[in-house]
């Protein structure tokens, strides 16, 4: 089995910063994408940030200039750095990471979800 543990999340006034940290522990042969999803209340979870193992990064169009994914592969660790947050940022942000584990198969995981709330 595979754990996703997220970290960071926490209420912080408009224009802030927080950083998140999601660390995978278990059995792991390899991590592929890792990245963060958010939803906030009535709205669908959505893509923000993801990074896969070789360093590429796609991100949410509202985040672009704010957020940035980062990852250490050796801790099977990801991070966003979350600059100039706005109160449309508020949500529940869940990590997500692509996990190849036992028998060469891979599977999706979630963290547990952190809440972030921007206050305006």
């Amino acid at each position: 089995q595979v754990q996703l543990v997220e970290s960071g999340g926490g209420l912080v006034q408009a224009g802030g910063s927080l950083r998140l940290s999601c660390a995978a522990s278990g059995i792991i042969l390899r991590v592929n994408d890792m990245g963060w999803y958010r939803q906030a209340p009535g709205k669908q979870r959505e893509l923000v940030a993801v990074s896969d193992n070789g360093g590429s990064t796609n991100y949410a169009d509202s985040v672009k200039g704010r957020f940035t994914i980062s990852r250490d592969n050796a801790k099977n660790t990801v991070y966003l750095q979350m600059n100039s947050l706005k109160s449309e940022d508020t949500a529940v942000y869940y990590c997500n990471a692509k996990v190849l584990t036992t028998g060469w198969t891979s599977y999706d995981y979630w963290g547990q979800g952190t809440q972030v709330t921007v206050s305006s």
